[in-house]
Formats: structure tokens, C-alpha cells, sequence
């Protein structure tokens, strides 16, 4: 996804004036060739976070369109005050890519996991966050967003699936239960085909979304309405339950029970471990969802 995402950003630059790239060291590299040819429009302003995202809400003031990027923790959490006033505050629009997403970087440590990032925005109006679950995903949500001016959360991730689905803003179904079946699970971003191998022996609707903000409350109700049951269990890969809100929402015109999986809110992951010894810790492996959809579901 990383390429993919400096591959296209690569090309917007050639194509578009208003392309800007904003750094703090990370992927610089990736950048290189943009930055001999459009120099005004590369700026790498080292490790200064909170200055990547005032700059880009700078440049978004005199009409650019700043792509700002690095890990997670150091785009969301460490300048969360600059995101709330010098990009929405004053109402102008970025497109912020991560990398590193919840567990990632495993090997990094804490300092670069961030599976708050998504709660964290959510405390904010006016933003799209966009959770690819493929490179071609990537890509797509890119050619759409670069040409606005609104303010884009991109979290891209090293697990893909084997196949590119619609970037949003729809519930996409990917597969669908019978007209009395258990209910309905949403797989967010790369967390689909764990989910689809998870939940092949269960009589259940499942949908796929990677555009979790705005969330396609209409498209969950018509969903649960034509599954026959309103009960859904929410899989994302980073806080567990930042969307249970938006399900509840939904859902608030009828009885439903819902289960969210994610990282968990109460215990932190202290060992450095693997991304994959992170997912299974977390119960956010193939094995661990199918535990909890079974026990979900067939009660």
C-alpha cells in the first residue's frame, strides 16, 4: 500500500499544481523524484510533527492540496491540538496518510502503534477516513480525494486482501445470508478475508466497507432488514468498538444486539512480539474471530 500511495502521489504531483507533500523525514525517499522536479512542493521539515500539520494547513489556505504523511502516532496523536485548530478550526482540508496503523511496526514499539488514531478523529467533525484493504484501494481513494478540498484520513496497513472491493462511501456485500439468517458482520478495510474464512461455516450476511467516516448507517439498516436479523458483529483493526456507535445508530429504530472486535480498550500489549502475534493476542486472527462470531452468533 505504501507504494502504491507514493506511486500515485507521484503522478498527482506531474499532473496537478495544487499536489503538495508535506514530511517529517519518513518516506522522504519515496519523494525524491517529485522533489528535484517540484521543489516549492516537496517540503521535509524533519522530525516536527506538529509543524507538518500547521504547514499543510498553511498551504491549504493559499488553495494547495497538502498530502501530509508519516506512522500514525506521530500524524494523529502527537499533533491532535494542530489537527483540531489549524486544519478544523479553520475549515480547510488535508489528506493525512499513515502508515504503521495498530501493531504494524510490532518490532518499533509502543512510539509507533496507534490504534487510537481513528477514536481519536472521530472527536472531530468534517473528516473521511478511508481504511483500504488493498493496494488498488489505495490508489482509488487517492484519485478521488486529491482533486477536493475536504479533510481525508488515509490508514494504510501491511496486511491486504487477495482482492480490491469499491473504496465507499456503500457497505459493499460480499456475501449473503439466507433470509433467516444469524445476523450481519462488517469487515472493515484488511480485515475481510479473516472474516470471510472466519465466518464460512455461519449463515451470515457478510458486508465490507473502506470508508468507515462517513459511515453508511442507511446501507447497515436495509443490510440487517434484509438479512431477517438486526444483530451485527463489527470487526476493525484498530480500537474495538470506534464504530459501534455509528452500528447503534443504525440500528436505533429496532432490538439488535452487537459485538465489536479490535484492540482492546482495557489491556495494552506490552511485548514487542510480531504484527501476526499481535492480531492473535488480540483475538483479531482468522482463529479468534471465528471464535467470537461462533459464540456471537449461535446462542
Amino acid at each position: 500500500m505504501r507504494e502504491t500511495f507514493a506511486a500515485t502521489v507521484n503522478q498527482a504531483m506531474d499532473e496537478d499544481p495544487r499536489t503538495a507533500v508535506v514530511l517529517a523525514d519518513i518516506s522522504a525517499a519515496m519523494f525524491r523524484r517529485s522533489a528535484l522536479k517540484h521543489p516549492a512542493r516537496v517540503i521535509n521539515l524533519g522530525i516536527r510533527e506538529q509543524a507538518m500539520i500547521d504547514v499543510a494547513g498553511g498551504l491549504a489556505l493559499t488553495g494547495m492540496r497538502p498530502i501530509a504523511h508519516s506512522y500514525a502516532p506521530f500524524l494523529v496523536e502527537r499533533p491532535f491540538e494542530q489537527l483540531k485548530i489549524g486544519l478544523g478550526h479553520q475549515d480547510v482540508g488535508a489528506i493525512l496518510v499513515s502508515i504503521g496503523g495498530s501493531y504494524d511496526a510490532a518490532a518499533e514499539g509502543r512510539t509507533h502503534q496507534a490504534p487510537e488514531d481513528v477514536a481519536l478523529l472521530d472527536t472531530l467533525p468534517g473528516w473521511t477516513v478511508r481504511v483500504p484493504g488493498h493496494p488498488d484501494e489505495v490508489r482509488d481513494a487517492l484519485e478521488q480525494d486529491i482533486p477536493g478540498d475536504h479533510r481525508v484520513y488515509l490508514r494504510l496497513s501491511d496486511t491486504s486482501n487477495r482482492a480490491a472491493l469499491p473504496v465507499g462511501p456503500r457497505l459493499h456485500v460480499v456475501r449473503t445470508g439466507s433470509p433467516r439468517s444469524a445476523g450481519v458482520v462488517l469487515a472493515v478495510g484488511p480485515m475481510l478475508d479473516r472474516v470471510l474464512e472466519a465466518t464460512a461455516d455461519l449463515d451470515v450476511t457478510v458486508a465490507y466497507t473502506a470508508t468507515v467516516r462517513p459511515f453508511d448507517r442507511e446501507g447497515l439498516s436495509a443490510l440487517t432488514a434484509a438479512a431477517g436479523n438486526a444483530d451485527v458483529l463489527l470487526v476493525e483493526p484498530y480500537l474495538r468498538g470506534t464504530s459501534a456507535h455509528e452500528v447503534s445508530e443504525a440500528l436505533a429504530d429496532r432490538r439488535h444486539r452487537q459485538l465489536s472486535l479490535g484492540v482492546p480498550r482495557d489491556a495494552e500489549l506490552r511485548a514487542y512480539g510480531t504484527p501476526a502475534e499481535h492480531a492473535r493476542a488480540h483475538g483479531l486472527d482468522t482463529e479468534g474471530i471465528a471464535k467470537s462470531a461462533r459464540e456471537f452468533f449461535l446462542v
